[in-house]
């Protein structure tokens, strides 16, 4: 999000995105997203109700405008078929796979429906089916708005060389000029901030769950809740800072930047699939719950897990050819760091301090979870 303020602000005043005032631009947003999460429950959950349709309202004004007003479009061979390949490696199979790494970055962030789940009615269905749901739509709004990104291209060296250092914003710029490319930027911004929100909001929430039950450093701070709002705010602030310290990289090399972002995903694509294996091999001894996928439910599985142990080598891969110490993939390093730092936490104080701990009687607990709501 900060990149495409950054090139909004090149647009409309000339600004430089340099990464100095990108990493500014990143503070004041995540300052902003904690205001907003700080107000409470209810405000997150209707701006991720507003979220739903501006993503769907915004997919559908981004898609007709660039079907509608350049007088050239890109033609299907062109968005279907053409290979680009500017990694340096040769084999098509290889840069193909290293492509999936692009919908994989996508598909990620739908567990939130989860870690929101104390604060949801009936979240025994209601995560659940929040989760397949966002999984569905993203897959069709993203491939039409990817196919009418691609099918809107003017100039594509221009585009991957573009001096606002965001390649969509010179599409919207090349089929749509100055005015309308600013619009759909900021259609975009507003969309990059509910997601951002979203994702604040889960990730605090994550915070505050493992802190209830002793699995944090410094766990009775980070789980106190707000007595006028019910909201974690020192989880709030907890994420904000660790957010912002995970950009510092930015400042010195990107590639170190996106080792970090790597990291990100071959953390949680993995955590995906640990329930689901567990599921797996438990066999006819697990109890499903209310909504499941029925005798589906193992070859979903299988391929899943299957899938999740695929792309995950594949993002420790190196992406660029000749591998030097500007393209190396820092992901396996970064990887390694952490599993070390949480089996010497597990080893020296985790299995010690972590339980799920019981509330009271169920009545006392039925109580908890209506106030939460």
């Amino acid at each position: 999000m900060s990149l495409f303020v950054g090139a909004w602000l090149n647009l409309q005043w000339g600004f430089t995105p340099t990464p100095g005032r990108t990493l500014a631009i990143c503070g004041a947003i995540l300052l902003l997203l904690a205001v907003l999460n700080l107000f409470g429950v209810r405000l997150v959950s209707v701006l991720n109700s507003i979220s739903v349709w501006w993503h769907i309202g915004g997919v559908a004004a981004i898609v007709g405008a660039l079907a509608l007003v350049p007088s050239r479009h890109q033609s299907a061979s062109f968005v279907f078929t053409h290979f680009a390949n500017t990694t340096g490696w040769g084999n098509p199979l290889y840069v193909i796979a290293l492509g999936l790494l692009l919908a994989q970055y996508t598909f990620c962030g739908y567990d939130a429906s989860a870690h929101l789940s104390e604060e949801t009615v009936h979240a025994q269905t209601s995560a659940a089916k929040g989760i397949v749901y966002s999984i569905f739509w993203s897959w069709i709004v993203g491939f039409g708005l990817l196919a009418g990104m691609l099918f809107a291209i003017q100039d594509y060296a221009g585009t991957v060389g573009s001096a606002t250092g965001v390649p969509p914003a010179q599409i919207f710029l090349d089929a749509l000029g100055l005015t309308g490319a600013k619009i759909l930027l900021l259609v975009v911004i507003v969309a990059q901030l509910f997601c951002a929100n979203a994702g604040l909001a889960s990730a605090s929430r994550m915070v505050f769950a493992f802190s209830r039950d002793g699995a944090l450093p410094f766990s009775k701070t980070w789980r106190r809740l707000s007595p006028r709002t019910k909201t974690p705010v020192p989880a709030v602030w907890l994420t904000v800072g660790v957010a912002f310290c995970l950009a510092l990289p930015s400042l010195y090399s990107l590639t170190a930047y996106y080792a970090v972002t790597a990291i990100n995903v071959i953390g949680i694509t993995p955590a995906y699939a640990i329930p689901v294996y567990l599921r797996l091999r438990a066999g006819d001894r697990f109890t499903p719950g209310p909504w499941h996928l029925g005798r589906w439910s193992k070859p979903i599985g299988w391929i899943a897990v299957i899938w999740v142990a695929f792309i995950t080598v594949v993002f420790c891969l190196p992406q660029v050819s000749p591998v030097t110490e500007d393209s190396f993939n820092y992901a396996p390093v970064a990887l390694a760091a952490v599993l070390l730092l949480a089996t010497v936490g597990w080893a020296t104080r985790g299995r010690r301090s972590y339980g799920i701990p019981e509330y009271g009687t169920a009545k006392e607990r039925a109580q908890i979870g209506e106030e939460l709501v």
